[in-house]
């Protein structure tokens, strides 16, 4: 039986933090095991690592007793990765008390931009015990 974190999307996809702070979370994703037919990194794995970095941040200002949900994810994918790893970094772009939205760049080995995200989430109370 898989433990709660192995069941976690980002630990099937590698990926691994670097940087877990409310102003910015960082984290890097290999591209090995997270391709599609092409031999380019997955533009599906691309947004996960997004909203997965964009949840946490939203998560981390939501303050106690409080849940960041997704509601909106835009991805625009610049370039190609096709090995190592790449790094994804979430900043705010608006952090409110209802909702807050995320902007998330992602880039190779080579610090260039390979995609482009904006992530809205939710800010809502966490559901009795949860």
């Amino acid at each position: 039986m898989l433990t709660a974190a192995e069941e976690q999307l980002a630990a099937k996809l590698g990926i691994e933090y670097a940087t877990l702070q409310p102003d910015r979370v960082v984290a890097t994703m290999p591209v090995a095991g997270n391709r599609q037919p092409y031999g380019l990194l997955h533009g599906g794995a691309n947004a996960a690592l997004a909203e997965t970095l964009g949840s946490i941040a939203a998560a981390l200002n939501a303050g106690p007793g409080r849940i960041a949900v997704g509601l909106e994810l835009s991805c625009t994918h610049h370039r190609a990765a096709t090995e190592g790893v790449v790094t994804g970094v979430a900043t705010p772009v608006h952090r409110g008390r209802s909702t807050a939205t995320y902007e998330i760049t992602i880039t190779d080995a080579e610090d260039r931009r390979t995609c482009t995200a904006r992530l809205t989430c939710v800010l809502r109370d966490q559901p009795p015990g949860r």
